[in-house]
């Protein structure tokens, strides 16, 4: 089947080229999907932006990252849609439509990450490629039903992908299943930097957890209760040291000002016609002066120093990933800037401290799926995962 006719829209209409990957390795036997950001040889590279396509040309050098799953043994099957220049969380791209939810097919899948989380929802492929600045692994897992990880920050290669924020942006990834998603982890994120003890402390974002509706929280505490019912009691924490509001805005100001440093020129110069609420992030982004960025940069440090006390070498806190389910697909662009605002309240801890955040598919409501969130000290990614593995193991 030509997966880019597929009707869950996950798949860009690319031409195929053919992408050679190893006979055999870990990866055998898996097909992958990479978000449109990541360099495939034989293929465009298009960013969600008619523009940025026009530009690509041809790509004749694969990124390095999609490059590894080759040579482990996985099979690629296409580059997947992303929100327009990887700067929105809704799913929706002006240009190019939205890809289809296939855990909640009337609810959006969430974005930027939002092709990928489509393919692998809808089973077009065993696992897909996306990338996290902001939450756009973590929103469309938590929406899509699947497992997500914005890894410690610089772990996973950016090379020949294209970037929105320095200093945030990561490369994810999305799998149904956890046994595969740790396959995948083992390739590309290798042992971990600081590993976590066999029987990690367990803390439970006190604060995080008043983010949730009411609906979302008789959903998520459950699975708290079933987490402590294996584990241990979770001690009770504060993870903000100040107004989580003032955490949301530093990370706002350091956002805009690396994405128009890393977009502002070329949409500038090119004129790039972009989507309303994509053009009011960049019109924001401009906006951001010199003193914002260092303020909030002195924030984002302080921050970072009070979480990496509250983990130690041998914690991990127990958070929600978003809010709510998945919003409706007709839901109105202000209630979709609403719920996205709401949302990155939780969502920008994990990019401002750079430490590595797992979202599980374990709570529902409404025939939705809702995600639950593990952290851990920056390094701590495999240990979160073999965590995840004998959590997911306990609950079933």
């Amino acid at each position: 089947m030509n997966l880019a006719s597929h009707p869950s829209h996950a798949f860009l209409p690319y031409p195929a080229a053919p992408v050679a990957n190893a006979a055999s390795g870990p990866l055998a036997g898996l097909t992958f999907a990479a978000k449109d950001l990541f360099d495939v040889a034989g293929y465009p590279t298009g960013g969600g932006n008619p523009h940025v396509l026009a530009m690509s040309g041809i790509k004749t050098a694969t990124a390095p990252t999609v490059q590894r799953l080759l040579d482990a043994g996985a099979a690629f099957v296409g580059k997947t849609h992303t929100d327009e220049l990887a700067f929105s969380m809704n799913g929706k791209n002006a240009h190019y439509g939205a890809p289809v939810n296939g855990a909640a097919p009337g609810r959006v899948t969430g974005g930027s990450s939002s092709g990928s989380a489509s393919a692998v929802s809808n089973g077009l492929c065993d696992f897909a490629l996306g990338t996290d600045t902001g939450g756009s692994v973590r929103a469309p897992a938590s929406h899509c039903g699947l497992f997500g990880i914005r890894p410690t920050h610089g772990r996973i290669s950016l090379a020949q992908c294209l970037a929105l924020c320095g200093s945030f942006d990561t490369c994810g990834f999305f799998a149904r299943d956890i046994g595969t998603f740790a396959r995948v982890a083992e390739v590309l994120l290798g042992d971990d930097a600081r590993p976590l003890p066999a029987s990690p402390r367990l803390l439970l974002a006190e604060d995080l957890f008043r983010m949730p509706t009411p609906a979302a929280l008789d959903a998520l505490l459950p699975v708290v209760g079933g987490i402590e019912a294996a584990f241990g009691n979770a001690t009770p924490v504060t993870v903000a040291d100040r107004a989580l509001e003032d955490i949301w805005w530093a990370f706002r100001y350091v956002q805009g000002w690396e994405a128009w440093q890393a977009d502002g020129a070329m949409i500038e110069q090119y004129g790039l016609q972009l989507g309303p609420d994509v053009a009011a992030r960049f019109a924001f982004s401009k906006s951001v002066t010199a003193a914002q960025f260092e303020a909030s940069s002195a924030i984002r440090r302080a921050f970072t120093a009070h979480l990496a006390a509250l983990l130690g070498n041998d914690g991990i806190l127990i958070l929600p990933t978003m809010p709510d389910i998945a919003p409706l697909s007709d839901a109105a662009g202000e209630e979709l800037e609403t719920y996205r605002n709401r949302s990155a309240q939780t969502l920008c801890l994990a990019p401002l401290s750079g430490f590595p955040h797992l979202s599980l598919p374990l709570a529902s409501r409404a025939g939705a799926p809702l995600g639950i969130s593990l952290m851990g000290p920056a390094g701590s990614d495999r240990s979160l995962i073999a965590f995840a593995e004998k959590l997911v193991m306990a609950l079933s």
